[in-house]
This record gives structure tokens, sequence and C-alpha cells, in this order.
């Protein structure tokens, strides 16, 4: 994890995602990680190349890696980026 992403500022983010915008970290699993049968998902942490989740499909926790297509620079990134995503997902899943 690079100086950008302390534990802090995974934490931090990760709390968000998971309290305010679950169904965007669905999203992330089923679009990006490929577990289109996920029911629900936590991120777990982020950094500055990816985020690792888990995901809930026929009561079992997996564990998702989601590699970002570029090296993010700081927590303002990662939230631009996490946004573009969710926009992309939604797109893709209609």
């Amino acid at each position: 994890m690079s100086n950008n992403f302390s534990a802090e500022i995974s934490s931090r983010i990760c709390n968000h995602m998971n309290e305010d915008h679950a169904d965007a970290v669905v999203l992330y699993a089923k679009t990006f990680g490929g577990i289109t049968d996920a029911i629900a998902a936590k991120m777990l942490s982020i950094d500055a190349q990816g985020m690792d989740l888990t995901a809930q499909v026929n009561g079992e926790d997996l564990p998702v890696r989601i590699q970002f297509d570029r090296v993010l620079v700081d927590s303002e990134d990662a939230h631009q980026t996490l946004i573009a995503m969710v926009k992309q997902a939604r797109v893709q899943s209609k």
C-alpha cells in the first residue's frame, strides 16, 4: 500500500462504501470481479492498484481482487475512479 493509501484512508473509504453505497460494491463484484451471482459484497481494502472485496454467493464469502486500469494517485483519485466505475457498471448491467 503506498503512502497515499494509508490504512486509515483505506478504512475510511471502505467504511463509507459499505455503509452508504453497498449496492455499488455489489456491482463492482459482479461487473469487474466476474462474480455475476453475488447477492452481497463488502469492500475490505483499497490501494493505488486495486480493491479487495468479499462477495456473498450461495451463503459463501468469496474473495475478489479488482485491479484498477491505472495506478491511482490519492484518495480523491480513488473517489473519482469509484464513481466512474459504478457508472460504467450500471450501464453494463442494463
